[in-house]
């Protein structure tokens, strides 16, 4: 059976949403998308992009996976599916975006896991083999403090930053980047505060979108 809470959310976007943004469905519909922004994030529940950033049908192109990680540019392997890869490649040479977003979060499951080295979901573990992509930040990082929140935030964080330098391997988006046609931007979202942190491209730094958010 279909989920019932499905069906009801259906039914509230017939009878809210889709009406209040009709107009602007029947252009995409007519003129196809023309999205200016690609959100890299994680398929987690909790963090949703177009809840985040509020935004419309059309505005963003949005690629989510398993702790928001970009691998390496690899046309010339057969070994695997290249879902992601083939996503920022539309995103990039199809769509023309103009900036690329890799929201990483707090409390990442996937993330978690690698750190705590757990064993693997099934037989065949697709998600250890997509963890490992992790290894070379983990050992980047070296040695962490006795915190153990600290260091998962601080393997978070450095996630987001290999995902950043992962993009850089496309020659497209090198390219794009270097002529000033593309932008590439770290973020990381507290699950449970509400909180936007934004890298700083020139110190590495994770500073707070907003000096003062607005109160709860």
């Amino acid at each position: 059976m279909f989920p019932k809470r499905l069906t009801e959310g259906y039914q509230s976007f017939l009878g809210g949403r889709f009406p209040s943004e009709s107009s602007r469905y029947q252009k995409l519909a007519e003129s196809g998308q023309n999205p200016e922004i690609l959100i890299i994030g994680c398929c987690d529940s909790r963090v949703s992009p177009e809840v985040i950033f509020d935004a419309g049908p059309g505005e963003m192109f949005v690629v989510r996976n398993v702790a928001n990680l970009v691998p390496p540019c690899d046309p010339d392997s057969e070994s695997s599916y290249h879902g992601t890869s083939a996503a920022i490649e539309f995103a990039v040479n199809g769509l023309n975006v103009k900036h690329i977003v890799v929201l990483g979060h707090a409390s990442c499951g996937g993330i978690r896991s690698f750190f705590d080295d757990a064993k693997p979901l099934t037989k065949g573990d697709f998600i250890g083999k997509w963890m490992s992509q992790i290894e070379p930040v983990a050992e980047r990082l070296g040695p962490g403090t006795g915190d153990r929140q600290a260091n998962l935030k601080r393997l978070e964080l450095a996630v987001v930053e290999h995902s950043l330098n992962n993009l850089m391997t496309f020659p497209s988006i090198r390219r794009r980047v270097e002529k000033g046609d593309l932008e590439l931007h770290g973020t990381y979202f507290g699950v449970a505060t509400g909180l936007l942190y934004l890298r700083d491209p020139a110190t590495g730094e994770f500073k707070p979108c907003l000096e003062a958010p607005a109160a709860g």
